[in-house]
């Protein structure tokens, strides 16, 4: 028997934006002050425009994107350093997270996997810069599936890459919306908020258990 663990990025593996607002890490509260771009335009006039529309789809790259926007912003340099700093502050691995699921990697039958809205290169940054790599089988992202979960082409496309499974695949996001999105699919999807949604699930707490 085999069944797929499938988590997203953000608010999951990674300590950042989050669903939940007070459960949220900024990598940008600083950005002012070290870059000299005001996070709230940026989020309003890059993220929530160019990016969601255009970069996280795929439909045009994070440099491409930051070289037309950023100047409107006030910002005049290198748009790899700001992708860069962008990164690199945007990257607190929930550790505690991945040292359970690295428990987890050598039970039989269990494939692990990752689900996630994603531009490509944060993507190659999570896969090969965190060294993600060294415990998922692959990371399906938007850019790369060219749709948004919750969006049922998103899990499709998904899906058609892990390959037949014994159950359904055990889904962990922190996005109500998108919960109901894989549970539509035919996932069993979890809504994670805090490391007790993970290890309190009954599958999982069975698998884990001494």
């Amino acid at each position: 028997m085999s069944r797929a663990l499938v988590f997203d990025v953000d608010g999951v593996l990674v300590h950042g934006y989050h669903a939940r607002p007070e459960l949220q890490q900024r990598w940008d509260e600083n950005l002012l002050a070290d870059l000299g771009v005001d996070p709230e335009r940026f989020r309003t006039e890059f993220i929530f425009d160019i990016f969601i529309k255009k970069v996280v789809i795929g439909q045009m790259s994070l440099i491409e994107a930051l070289d037309r926007r950023l100047p409107g912003l006030g910002f005049t340099g290198s748009s790899m350093v700001f992708a860069q700093y962008w990164l690199s502050h945007d990257s607190r691995l929930n550790t505690e997270l991945l040292d359970a699921i690295r428990r987890l990697k050598d039970s039989s039958g269990i494939r692990l996997y990752i689900a996630t809205n994603q531009d490509h290169m944060r993507a190659q940054w999570l896969w090969q810069t965190l060294r993600l790599s060294e415990l998922f089988e692959d990371i399906f992202y938007s850019a790369r599936a060219g749709v948004l979960k919750p969006h049922k082409d998103f899990f499709e496309f998904a899906q058609a890459r892990m390959g037949p499974q014994s159950e359904p695949p055990l889904f962990f996001d922190d996005t109500p919306k998108v919960i109901d999105g894989a549970r539509a699919f035919g996932w069993d999807a979890a809504l994670f908020e805090t490391q007790k949604d993970f290890l309190a699930h009954p599958w999982i707490a069975q698998k884990l258990a001494p």
